[in-house]
């Protein structure tokens, strides 16, 4: 039986979710237990393990809860977990780590180069943010699709957030 294309969505972004929870988590240094015993819910270890792993769906109030606790705003959850999977990129702000990018060797956005060493000159932490207006303009000026280079720029998201953006201790 095939199942339904929302089915295999859904499960997309609960595992992408996960995912970034856990490297969240482990960006801390924490272990589940300790996540858990910071929220105020008294959800138990399991219940964190399903979340992270994307087998349980997460409620917007618990992922609210979880990136407070983790000092990390739920947008930038949500949008680097969708990124990082290439899950509807059409409409997010894309976080492209300059330095990755210059380091890539594809022909065919290779135009690419001169744009992100003149965005380096005013941005020098390296860490640009575009928004899929951005993301259109450029795909023109390169001569492809917007949904080709929305995905080739997906693969320069940073490693780490920035550190304005992680509070390190949590409210």
């Amino acid at each position: 039986m095939i199942e339904p294309a929302h089915d295999v969505a859904e499960r997309a972004i609960s595992r992408a979710v996960g995912e970034e929870l856990r490297r969240a988590r482990e960006a801390k240094g924490w272990s589940r237990a300790q996540l858990v015993g910071m929220l105020p819910s008294g959800i138990g270890d399991r219940t964190l393990l399903s979340y992270e792993h994307g087998t349980r769906h997460l409620t917007v109030l618990r992922l609210v809860e979880l990136c407070r606790a983790l000092g990390v705003p739920a947008p930038t959850l949500l949008n680097q977990a969708l990124q990082r999977s290439r899950l509807h990129l059409q409409n997010l702000v894309l976080q492209i780590d300059l330095r990755q990018l210059l380091h890539d060797k594809s022909d065919r956005f290779r135009p690419m180069h001169q744009w992100a060493r003149n965005k380096l000159n005013d941005n020098p932490e390296g860490i640009v943010d575009l928004a899929p207006a951005s993301v259109r303009e450029l795909a023109t000026f390169v001569g492809c699709s917007h949904r080709d280079l929305a995905n080739h720029l997906a693969r320069f998201i940073p490693d780490d957030l920035p550190e304005e953006v992680i509070d390190q201790t949590p409210e």
